[in-house]
């Protein structure tokens, strides 16, 4: 029997959603990575964009052979619910170390901020297309570096991927 949706409901399963993925990358339980999205989603990371089965076997190696870790910190998480379908805008601060740990391209902190087109689909929320922007990057050397490859940015202005995933969803593209 499904449970009744509610706003609260809603807010606090799709919140789930992204501490699953976060679980899953830093555990490296990429079943529970998968579970965080819909079989069809579509992902955005640097250096990456494709589908889910895509970013499972482009991410999975490179975590594996760090022979460190990554933690990532969820901290301020909004919602906005549109019937079936949501915006979820998640900031955070991952952290990588591995081997060797004087190569800043394996130990690094890095300032994100997942934005989530999520769906309500099959009985659950799941992600239906993520934006994982790098807004920031340090070294342990504490030296901001760039970005290793083309991928998500932020910016304060109407192109940042979440006022973009807005206006597609709202039906307002045109607008902008």
């Amino acid at each position: 029997m499904e449970a009744e949706r509610s706003e609260w409901t809603d807010r606090r399963d799709i919140h789930d959603v992204v501490l699953r993925y976060c679980r899953g990358i830093d555990r490296l339980d990429f079943d529970l990575v998968r579970s965080a999205y819909h079989p069809d989603a579509i992902d955005h990371h640097t250096g990456f964009d494709g589908t889910l089965d895509e970013y499972i076997a482009w991410v999975e190696p490179k975590l594996r052979a760090r022979r460190g870790g990554t933690m990532h910190i969820v901290a301020n998480h909004l919602v906005e619910l549109l019937g079936d379908t949501a915006i979820s805008e998640t900031y955070g601060t991952s952290v990588h170390w591995g081997e060797p740990a004087g190569d800043p391209r394996l130990n690094f902190t890095s300032g994100v901020r997942f934005v989530d087109h999520m769906a309500w689909r099959d009985g659950r929320w799941a992600i239906a297309e993520r934006w994982a922007v790098r807004e920031w990057t340090r070294s342990d050397a504490g030296r901001l570096m760039p970005k290793e490859a083309a991928g998500p940015s932020g910016s304060r202005d109407g192109d940042d991927p979440l006022y973009r995933l807005q206006r597609t969803l709202r039906g307002t593209e045109a607008s902008a």
